[in-house]
């Protein structure tokens, strides 16, 4: 018994704990849920409390606008004060009075536009008809009354007819309306036309006579004040000018105004070491940059300033990159103008320009004023061109009183540049304004190789190429005709998907700059091409056996520009002098082709393609003769001045003496052509090897060419 109560007794005990849980539990849980309904409380409280304040926020931003200047500080405050816009707009700009002019325009053309389309009142229903219908129909009375209206005769339908009428128009477009009959009266005026006038005193019809419709009076106005408005509109055009000019005023004010930029271009970074093949130039020029760097080194030891320095040369030499060179080099403001720009069709304007170009200078510096093509404003005065008050001379003179007028404190230098330094005026040239005349020479072999390293600079190259032998083959050529060359290279590279320029493109590139591009594309015949094969090989062998120090470098039957094949010699050291025996194998050598065709072809197949080699032969033998004193006839005397690009030749002798003249050429040219015979007869098995070979390969270089000379002409042949 004792343990069944006891078993009772744990029983009732178990339960009672899990009761106690199971209340415990139901507490966790209650209180949880009071925390859940707490923060979604809140949370609700939150979001009405930022809607509010949002609403708030609205109604505060609610701007009452009571007059205009509440609605233009509003748009400032939005459009023109805002952090993102640097330059605010202000309301209410300058008054555009051509746009205002267009609006009345437009506006009157609106408004009178009706009147000149209305042709028929409102209400009617009118139709056109033939002038002879109407006169029928007045007739048949079917009209009650006319009118008469710039031309037209207008007759309006009575009685059942008119009523009939009502009745179609209501079905066809559901409104009614008076019928109208218009015709063209086939008079002026319906009185001259007495037909119808009987007719219609005859009928009893009501005639009336409307006056034309008068031109509204907008249009009256415009018509009258139009052209005076359009002259107000021009003019004020002109005085605002199409944009700005140099001194920040309306650009028809500013006419007289330099066109260099206010505080000179930006300092270059052009230096001497971007300058090559003018060495002497540049030593010139070295000290006008030393001057401008410390000039109190001059002035203590009494040295006074250079205020001009004149650079001459041939087009393209580096003037222009040499003055920009100095600049650079000084590290001073650079002013650049051309003389062109300086000679307007205003009487004055140049005068001021150089007035302005100075006054610039001033107040920069120490600084360099460069004036490109000088001739164009300093030519000799008074040669008559334009009369004694030329716009021309007028500029030139302010250049000169302005040169004149620099003081021996102010470090400002003019640099000019020409090529024709003969039309300059003495003034200018003067010590006191250009103090030194610095020539720019056609840079040497040796300058071409250095200019051309320095425009390769930026440019990847193979290791076969050769900068000496492109110098070579571009004698004469200046700084700029070197630069193209180079870039038509890489041109040529790119174009064959190459990363590097190769030798192969450099020798295409300055054959093309020379002469043009080949013309592989070109139909050449057979029997041309044979012609051309023999007649470059002939100038290659007189070469060869002149024995001279130019060496054949190529010879080719490839089209390129106006020629239809060339054949290209190397000097072995370039010359500043020729002698008279270069002279003569020049002679010998251009006489080549043509004395080739001759031997093959015979004398009735001789071609036209020695024209150019006799026009320069031609011309050395005259030039031996008359201007360079090399024969024993005449002596060491000039007998012919002309000059390129004279109107007239200036000959310094008589009929007679000019007959010996002709004589005395005319020997020496068949004497150097006859010797020219000699050597390709003597040479007969190697012109026809040589051509053997071009007509095969169409171009074939210098050492294949000294191979076949030098060799056995019959074991050649026999290998090809």
């Amino acid at each position: 018994m004792e343990q069944e109560e006891q078993k009772e007794l744990q029983e009732t005990a178990s339960e009672e704990n899990i009761e106690q849980e199971n209340q415990k539990l139901q507490t966790e849980e209650e209180k949880k849920e009071e925390e859940i309904h707490k923060t979604l409380e809140e949370d609700s409280k939150k979001d009405t409390t930022s809607r509010t304040q949002e609403e708030n926020k609205k109604t505060e931003k609610r701007i009452y606008i009571n007059n205009e200047e509440d609605l233009k500080k509003i748009l400032r405050e939005s459009f023109g004060n805002s952090k993102n816009n640097k330059n605010p707009k202000k309301l209410g700009g300058k008054f555009n009075f051509v746009g205002f002019l267009l609006l009345v325009f437009i506006v009157a053309v609106v408004l009178s536009f009706p009147k000149f389309m209305k042709d028929s009142k409102s209400g009617e229903e009118l139709h056109e008809v033939s002038y002879t219908s109407f006169v029928k129909s007045i007739d048949e009375k079917k009209f009650q009354r006319i009118e008469e209206r710039e031309g037209y005769l207008y007759g309006y339908l009575s009685g059942e007819k008119e009523e009939f009428r009502l009745n179609v128009s209501e079905e066809k477009t559901g409104t009614t309306a008076t019928v109208v009959y218009k015709a063209r009266m086939i008079t002026d005026r319906l009185g001259e036309d007495s037909n119808v006038v009987s007719k219609m005193e005859a009928a009893g019809l009501d005639v009336k006579a409307i006056p034309p419709a008068q031109t509204p009076f907008i249009l009256n106005l415009l018509a009258s004040w139009l052209p005076i408005l359009l002259l107000i509109g021009v003019w004020v055009f002109m005085l605002r000018g199409v944009g700005k000019g140099g001194g920040g005023g309306p650009q028809i004010f500013n006419v007289g105004k330099s066109k260099a930029k206010e505080n000179g271009e930006n300092i270059t970074q052009i230096s001497f070491a971007d300058v090559a093949g003018i060495d002497e130039a540049k030593q010139e020029l070295e000290e006008v940059v030393e001057f401008l760097r410390e000039p109190e080194k001059f002035k203590k030891i009494g040295a006074r300033i250079p205020k001009g320095v004149l650079l001459l040369g041939s087009p393209g030499t580096g003037k222009t990159l040499l003055a920009k060179a100095v600049a650079g080099e000084a590290k001073v403001p650079f002013f650049s103008m051309s003389g062109s720009e300086f000679v307007e069709m205003f009487v004055g304007v140049g005068a001021s320009r150089v007035r302005d170009l100075f006054a610039k200078a001033r107040k920069n510096a120490p600084c360099i004023v460069f004036i490109d093509e000088i001739d164009a404003v300093g030519r000799k005065r008074g040669t008559g061109q334009g009369g004694g008050n030329d716009e021309r001379e007028q500029t030139l003179n302010q250049l000169l009183v302005e040169m004149d007028g620099f003081g021996n404190e102010e470090t400002i230098i003019v640099l000019a540049a020409t090529n024709r330094p003969d039309v300059l005026d003495r003034a200018l040239k003067r010590p006191g304004r250009f103090d030194r005349q610095v020539y720019v020479d056609k840079p040497d072999l040796k300058g071409r190789v250095e200019i051309l390293k320095v425009h390769a600079k930026n440019k990847k190259f193979s290791q076969d190429v050769d900068f000496e032998i492109i110098g070579k083959k571009t004698a004469g050529l200046v700084g700029a005709d070197l630069a193209n060359i180079l870039n038509e290279a890489a041109i040529i590279a790119a174009r064959a998907n190459r990363d590097e320029i190769n030798m192969m493109d450099l020798e295409e590139a300055s054959e093309k700059v020379e002469m043009g591009p080949e013309k592989k594309s070109k139909v050449v015949s057979e029997r041309d091409k044979k012609l051309t094969a023999y007649h470059e090989t002939g100038h290659a062998i007189a070469r060869y056996a002149l024995g001279s120090e130019e060496k054949v470098h190529k010879i080719t039957i490839i089209p390129r520009g106006a020629a239809g094949g060339y054949t290209m010699s190397l000097p072995a050291e370039e010359k500043s002098y020729q002698t008279k025996q270069d002279l003569l194998d020049f002679m010998v050598f251009a006489y080549g082709g043509r004395a080739a065709e001759e031997i093959v072809f015979g004398k009735e197949n001789i071609s036209t393609g020695a024209s150019n080699d006799i026009e320069r032969a031609t011309a050395y033998a005259k030039a031996i003769v008359t201007r360079f004193g090399m024969v024993d006839e005449f002596g060491p005397i000039l007998l012919d001045g002309t000059q390129e690009g004279d109107m007239f030749e200036r000959k310094y002798y008589s009929e007679q003496t000019g007959k010996e003249i002709d004589d005395v050429v005319r020997k020496i040219i068949k004497t150097q052509y006859q010797k020219t015979l000699d050597i390709l007869k003597e040479n007969r098995d190697k012109l026809e090897a040589v051509t053997k070979v071009i007509l095969e390969k169409e171009t074939i270089m210098g050492d294949e060419f000294e191979k076949i000379m030098s060799s056995d002409t019959k074991e050649f042949t026999n290998e090809v």
